[in-house]
């Protein structure tokens, strides 16, 4: 009798050894199906295309949206800016006459106010009169123009000497900000405008004295001003004279520097305010000289030119008949 478990396995290795040919036929060819044809790869290319279309303009619509954003919000910057211009006139007149009133040190900080616009309308004020200075001397530029190399010397001396002189006060412990520091130095400003436009317009031919009285006065009440507000807000002593020399320094030589590298003795004012005006004599040119005058003194150096030859000739006449007549009167 035989074993029905060896029965069962029989049965089913037949089951699984019968192949449904309908079904094979039915199912798609995967490897047709894998390589693509020509259609595919056109229509691979053509959806590429389309998605990088579509990544660049929403790029170029994100970015010109931000820009328009930050246009819109320009009005909210210029609110930031507002309360360092927001100041009344008579304050800032009042604040020029004190830039030239120095206090006297004290423990008690200075006031200083984080103001923009009066020192922004000093070195307005300075950038002008360069311009003046420089068409007074007739200054040439080789690159740019006037104007922005008077933009340039005042803006990098206003910008640049308080971003300098904060950093060396932030070294050395000076409790002052940089909207304080450029508000200072702007008002500082206010005694070298007063002395180009003296210098300008008064000056002596001789001498540079009227200048360094100028510069001596105001100059040094400008910087004895600032030299006071930096003492009352540091605390060393070696600190003080640091901050307190480099400033006065940067100060005093820009204005040196304003005056003798942009500056031109004014000849015409200078002779109003001289006792003894030097009026220079015009040299006499060949051209300038008439033609007949030139012939009536080449007339007359051949005339007194013929009178000495007759001299000569006649006292040499003079002379050999003399010389005849002793000859006779030798031999007779």
């Amino acid at each position: 009798m035989a074993d029905p478990s060896s029965w069962n396995s029989q049965n089913m290795s037949d089951k699984s050894a019968v192949i449904d040919l309908g079904e094979l036929e039915n199912e798609p060819d995967i490897d047709a199906a894998a390589e693509p044809g020509p259609t595919s790869k056109k229509s691979f290319g053509d959806d590429m295309r389309q998605r990088l279309t579509g990544n660049v303009t929403e790029m170029l619509w994100n970015s010109g949206k931000t820009q328009a954003k930050k246009a819109w919000s320009l009005y909210g910057n210029i609110d930031i800016l507002r309360p360092y211009f927001d100041v009344e006139p008579h304050e800032v007149r009042q604040r020029l006459l004190f830039s030239l009133l120095p206090q006297k040190p004290s423990d008690q900080k200075q006031r200083v106010p984080r103001e923009l616009y009066g020192p922004l309308m000093v070195v307005f004020t300075m950038i002008a009169l360069l311009l003046f200075q420089m068409k007074t001397a007739e200054h040439k530029v080789e690159e740019g123009t006037l104007m922005g190399t008077a933009f340039g010397v005042c803006f990098t001396y206003w910008i640049g000497g308080a971003v300098f002189v904060w950093v060396l006060s932030y070294i050395s412990n000076v409790h002052i900000a940089l909207l304080q520091i450029m508000s200072m130095m702007g008002y500082g400003l206010f005694g070298p405008c007063i002395v180009l436009f003296l210098s300008t317009i008064i000056h002596t031919s001789h001498d540079h004295l009227f200048f360094y009285s100028m510069w001596a006065i105001f100059g040094g009440l400008s910087s004895l001003r600032m030299i006071s507000i930096i003492l009352s807000r540091t605390q060393g002593q070696s600190q003080r004279l640091l901050v307190c020399g480099v400033l006065a320094a940067l100060h005093l030589l820009f204005l040196i520097y304003l005056h003798f590298a942009y500056h031109q003795i004014v000849e015409e004012l200078s002779e109003v305010f001289d006792s003894k005006p030097v009026v220079q004599q015009p040299e006499a040119k060949l051209d300038d000289i008439p033609a007949t005058k030139i012939a009536e003194s080449v007339k007359s150096v051949v005339e007194h030119a013929q009178n000495i030859v007759k001299r000569a000739v006649n006292d040499t006449l003079v002379v050999t008949r003399l010389g005849t007549n002793n000859t006779h009167a030798v031999q007779a």
